[in-house]
């Protein structure tokens, strides 16, 4: 907490001049400001490079400025003039070095040797790169002689198609299917949703719906900080007179207004689009209710007309041809009271009326939701409602309507694509087996929460991160920080530093690699790779960039090097390792034959305008279910966590946020604009109301507790609070601050994503 953090209300909208000002000034903070500009000319569009920050749609027929504040600011962060080498930890210790904040450990630039901890004078000494995989490889054959279980092989979403692929690959050729990615985190509720209500893992809506449809919801999705890019395709919609009904606990700004900073006029004068046309301030843990509650409007307006004998409200001929569960479902929403709805929804019978009123008038509806649905203890439920909701009126399939998860990490759904996944359900193991001449393990691997399980009780030993701040971005932080200093091996690849490399394990390497925007020479000359959007398509990449120095290795070339150490000769020998860095088309040539149906004349298509789609049968109402049909499942609660305590005077519920000057566990600044909180990360968005009665003061510092059955402790102290118009005993905290408070075992049902929106939490004054 620093005595300049401090709030004021932002009373301006998303975009507009805001997002100029501070586009420029990262461009100069990294020095960076010609090279940037003109980089971002090609970011995003055919033949450029796609953008390392979300995974958003590229369209066919892309805008000038085809990126946003947001995709600036990675670009920026990625391509700084800023670059530290062995003679930066000759000055500081890994001691020294916890010490500094996420945002410290980041900024100061980009990796450009390999390095390997010195436990003597604590500090990370340079390190030739074949010395480095020696080391490592001979580690993990150690382990494997033990127990090939015990080494993890987890992937962030940034990794290219084409690295995702070789890392499974490896990591099934080293015996095991241990490949926690960060979708564990977030949409692994979606991946198992879905397939279960419409039979596919992915989102059905792509970029021309939204020129269609005639109503548009958001639920627990801030568009204007984590993919604002999509504010193009809402706010054309709302010129159309589309109405666009938000459930969200804050009210975000992005969903507020939007100023467009590719519009002369709206530059030029105060002009901005309204974007939601109805706001519903849900509970944190409300959805399911919310959600619960238009379905029994709509089911109610349904049996009134019905009895009228007038036109039904739902539709009737699709719920016949297309889809099974219905009568469950309908008896279940006919049963739930009013009052239950309200209590946990904390909206009111009359405002969802309203709200399914717009739905029942709409045609063609789409529906978008992120991480607050997914990241609950039913969150798989909050993903089946949002089914539920559109299938009553025939809303998937069709032109302009649909569900669209919005996924975070550039590349995360690809890397689900392509194999990254701890479940052999889902990998193509057989098409493995026959392809390379080796049977892969079939066990199940490990996840997030079992991998950092298996680090608590030591029987994980090595952790291989390809990417990603993993001992930030998980749950329990002090527990996990703990367990992750007794790993024997440590192996993070990566472009700057974080919090994952500075709590070494026994032998630990940090390995730096070519970021996606840089100009990647192999043998066979200058390489491109792809990536998967949010929607399906799939979009080649190719950098522009020279590299931050020559001492860097591709992904590929470290993956590649690592499975040749780690392997027995045999079995390296399997596949061509070195053809394929040499000439990445041989890696997609590979991929399209393990799968076929997706990547079929791969390198064909990958420069595709606007991308090639992946099959996605529910967008043409092929039901790949094992009834055939679209399922209704009625949900089994209206409580969304009724693991954690309920509501009390004293016991209020936190959800974590990003700020815009953030993504995922990378912190540009220290800033989150959008909701007035400048020079600090330390605070609690907290209603005035709960303030006056818990009897404390708005900026008072306070310790937060968490609340659980378990007998640990878990506290974050010193936070500032800020009253902040949030839902009744609901408070918001930032990510990846308040993870200490995050229990491990508070994770969604099924899909087992951490439950980071709704910590039962106490509030006291700060004890320091």
């Amino acid at each position: 907490m620093t005595k300049e953090t401090h709030a004021e209300p932002y009373p301006h909208p998303a975009g507009g001049w805001g997002s100029v000002k501070e586009v420029g000034t990262i461009l100069l903070d990294q020095g960076v400001l010609l090279k940037g500009g003109n980089l971002m000319l090609h970011q995003n569009k055919t033949d450029g490079y796609a953008c390392v920050g979300c995974a958003w749609a590229k369209p066919a027929n892309p805008h000038p400025f085809e990126f946003c504040e947001s995709g600036a600011k990675a670009t920026a962060w990625e391509i700084t003039s800023k670059t530290i080498g062995a003679d930066f930890f000759r000055k500081h210790t890994l001691t020294e070095l916890r010490t500094w904040s996420d945002h410290q450990l980041e900024a100061v630039g980009r990796l450009t040797v390999p390095l390997r901890w010195d436990p003597d004078s604590d500090r990370y000494v340079e390190v030739a790169w074949e010395a480095a995989f020696d080391e490592i490889g001979q580690e993990l054959k150690n382990l494997h002689a033990l127990d090939p279980r015990s080494t993890v092989f987890y992937a962030s979403g940034r990794a290219s198609l084409e690295t995702s692929y070789m890392y499974q690959l490896a990591a099934r050729l080293y015996g095991n299917n241990n490949l926690p990615d960060s979708s564990n985190m977030c949409h692994e509720s979606t991946s198992v949703a879905l397939p279960k209500t419409i039979g596919v893992p992915i989102g059905t809506v792509n970029l021309d719906d939204f020129e269609q449809t005639d109503c548009i919801l958001f639920f627990g999705q801030n568009v204007g900080t984590n993919s604002p890019r999509m504010l193009h395709q809402v706010q054309s919609a709302r010129k159309r007179g589309v109405p666009v009904i938000t459930f969200n606990p804050l009210r975000e700004t992005g969903l507020l207004s939007f100023a467009n900073p590719q519009s002369p006029t709206e530059m030029l004068t105060t002009a901005e689009t309204q974007i939601s046309t109805q706001y519903l301030q849900v509970k944190a843990g409300g959805d399911s209710a919310a959600i619960m509650g238009l379905c029994k409007a709509l089911i109610a307006r349904d049996d009134a007309a019905q009895a009228a004998g007038s036109a039904r409200v739902l539709d009737a001929g699709f719920i016949a041809e297309h889809t099974a569960g219905l009568d469950e479902f309908a008896a279940t929403a006919r049963a739930a009271s009013w009052s239950a709805i309200e209590g946990q929804s904390g909206l009111t019978r009359a405002a969802l009326e309203e709200a399914a009123a717009t739905y029942a008038h709409a045609n063609r509806v789409i529906a978008v939701y992120g991480m607050g649905l997914t990241q609950h203890r039913h969150g798989v439920q909050n993903v089946e409602m949002v089914s539920n909701l559109l299938l009553l009126r025939g809303n998937i399939g069709k032109p302009g309507a649909g569900i669209c998860p919005v996924r975070g990490h550039s590349n995360v759904q690809g890397q689900r694509t392509v194999g990254i996944t701890e479940k052999p359900k889902l990998a193509p193991l057989d098409q493995l087996e026959k392809q390379y001449g080796f049977a892969p393990p079939r066990d199940e691997g490990l996840n997030t929460v079992t991998a950092c399980r298996g680090m608590m009780d030591g029987s994980v030993k090595a952790f291989i991160g390809l990417g990603g701040n993993f001992l930030r971005a998980a749950p329990d932080t002090v527990r996990l920080e703990a367990a992750w200093s007794q790993l024997r091996l440590n192996v993070q690849i990566a472009t700057k530093l974080n919090r994952s490399h500075v709590v070494p394990g026994a032998v630990n390497y940090l390995l730096p690699c070519l970021g996606r925007i840089e100009i990647d020479r192999q043998a066979g000359g200058e390489q491109s790779v792809a990536v998967e959007d949010s929607t399906g398509y799939m979009h080649g990449s190719r950098g522009r960039a020279e590299p931050a120095a020559d001492t860097l290795w591709s992904e590929p070339a470290i993956v590649a090097a690592l499975a040749q150490a780690m392997l027995p000769p045999e079995r390296a020998a399997l596949v061509p390792w070195a053809d394929w860095v040499a000439d990445y088309s041989r890696i997609r040539d590979a991929i399209a034959v393990t799968f076929p149906d997706i990547f079929s004349d791969f390198n064909a298509r990958m420069w595709t305008p606007g991308g090639f789609r992946r099959p996605v049968p529910a967008a043409h109402r092929e039901w790949k279910t094992p009834s055939g049909r679209a399922n209704f499942i009625a949900p089994a609660t209206l409580e969304e966590n009724p693991d954690q305590p309920p509501l009390a005077s004293d016991i209020l519920r936190l959800f974590t946020i990003r700020s815009d000057s953030q993504f995922n566990t990378t912190i540009y600044d220290l800033d989150d604009r959008f909701r007035g909180v400048y020079g600090g990360r330390k605070v609690l968005l907290v209603n005035p109301d709960d303030i006056a009665r818990l009897g404390l003061a708005d900026g008072a510092l306070v310790d937060v507790h968490g609340v659980t059955d378990d007998g640990l402790v878990r506290t974050v102290a010193g936070l500032k609070l800020v009253g902040y118009d949030v839902p009744p005993g609901c408070i918001a905290g930032y990510y990846p601050e308040c993870n200490p408070l995050l229990p491990l075992e508070h994770h969604a049902l099924e899909s087992m994503v951490p439950a980071a929106k709704a910590i039962a939490v106490r509030l006291a004054p700060a004890a320091g």
